[in-house]
């Protein structure tokens, strides 16, 4: 499979410190890493592809996703959060079969891949039993898409989370998959499978994506207690997901702890879970990122939500997002993303020696034609149907506007 190219005469944009446009240059891809981004680059022997009136920047990297959820999309449109989890997880998650799971996964990858996104953080809440693991892992490891596998156990037998937690952080060995601990305590489950949930990603030496933070201040700052009383506040890395009602403090004993949070603006606000913490989170030093959460109740593409993000902060009510700028949405949606899942220094920006995760914009669709800030139409105006091309580790996995594997 060739992951050697050269991306020729394309609008290049890179994220890395800041969203920057570099203008008409070249990028050049070797054994699937970024070997060099500049003006007139010539090699032997790779591919071109032509990059004539296209914006060529980073894949997107979706930090907080169920992507199972694929298959039963829609299915809670105008809902709460109580009702969700009620409904969705309640009363649907537990009828899937593993390959329902799968099925819906692969369906959820191709969706990602086709709207940009090269990387994504898998919160995986249907892993009933050991085959349903096996169907979610298979899904991912099949599409070639990068991502972070977040093993949340949710079957009856409690005792089958660290046994299984272990043979899956074994059994991902490759490049593209990794893992995460995702945390159903201690905010949603009770607090001894908390403590379980912390230690295992401890031992693994694993991430952790956590629901905490969109219950209310009183749950927000019990919850940061609970872990700074067990010694998990420092460690594993923790992500933080719907923060939204932690306090400017609280967010302060956040940052100190390197932690990081994930923001779902439309799931946040259709769900009735709070205000999105953005602006506070980043002003606190908290790294921020963006998630499309769950398709059962929004939309599922990048674009979408780097324009509610930018219009809610924005909008706030007290005017304190007026500084919050296109170029903050795109680097939430690359580089910030990239930190909040642990994969910096693999993917998120267009740096020499990092993975070839690329996607090429048709700058000359009805939507984006006569752009004069390119960075400002990617997040305001782009939308799926402007991605062209996009690449992953520098292997094809979208041309022409078409999915060609995975």
């Amino acid at each position: 499979m060739n992951n050697s190219w050269i991306v020729k005469n394309g609008l290049v944009i890179d994220t890395e410190p800041q969203p920057v446009v570099l203008g008409e240059v070249d990028v050049l891809v070797t054994a699937g890493r970024i070997a060099a981004v500049g003006p007139d680059l010539g090699a032997e022997g790779v591919e071109v592809i032509d990059a004539t009136g296209m914006i060529v920047l980073p894949g997107f990297v979706d930090s907080h996703r169920h992507t199972w959820q694929a298959a039963i999309r829609a299915v809670a449109p105008d809902t709460t959060l109580g009702d969700y989890v009620a409904h969705v997880l309640g009363e649907l998650a537990p009828r899937l079969t593993p390959d329902d799971v799968h099925a819906g996964i692969a369906a959820g990858v191709r969706e990602c891949l086709h709207g940009g996104i090269t990387t994504l953080l898998d919160w995986s809440h249907v892993q009933f039993t050991p085959e349903h693991t096996d169907a979610a892992v298979d899904a991912l490891t099949a599409s070639g898409v990068r991502a972070v596998f977040g093993f949340c156990h949710g079957g009856a037998d409690k005792s089958l989370m660290a046994p299984e937690g272990r043979r899956i952080r074994e059994a991902l060995t490759g490049d593209l998959v990794s893992m995460a601990v995702a945390a159903f305590g201690p905010e949603f489950g009770d607090l001894e499978r908390a403590v379980g949930e912390w230690r295992l990603a401890r031992e693994l030496d694993v991430p952790v994506s956590v629901h905490m933070g969109g219950h209310g201040v009183e749950s927000a700052g019990r919850g940061l207690d609970f872990l700074d009383a067990h010694g998990f506040l420092g460690g594993p890395r923790t992500t933080y997901i719907h923060a939204n009602h932690y306090t400017d403090e609280h967010l302060k004993r956040i940052a100190g702890s390197g932690g990081s949070v994930s923001v779902s603006p439309f799931s946040e606000m259709a769900l009735a879970i709070g205000y999105p913490v953005t602006g506070r989170a980043r002003a606190a030093g908290v790294p921020a990122s963006l998630s499309a959460d769950a398709v059962t109740s929004g939309p599922g593409d990048m674009f979408a939500m780097m324009r509610a993000v930018h219009a809610l902060e924005r909008g706030r009510a007290d005017a304190a997002g007026l500084g919050f700028t296109t170029r903050d949405a795109l680097r939430m949606a690359t580089i910030e993303g990239a930190e909040v899942v642990g994969l910096a220094e693999v993917t998120g920006s267009l740096r020499v020696g990092k993975q070839a995760d690329l996607q090429l914009l048709r700058a000359s669709s009805p939507s984006m034609a006569g752009a004069q800030d390119l960075i400002g139409a990617v997040v305001l105006n782009a939308d799926t149907s402007a991605v062209d091309t996009v690449l992953v580790a520098g292997r094809v996995l979208k041309r022409d506007g078409m999915l060609v594997a995975g």
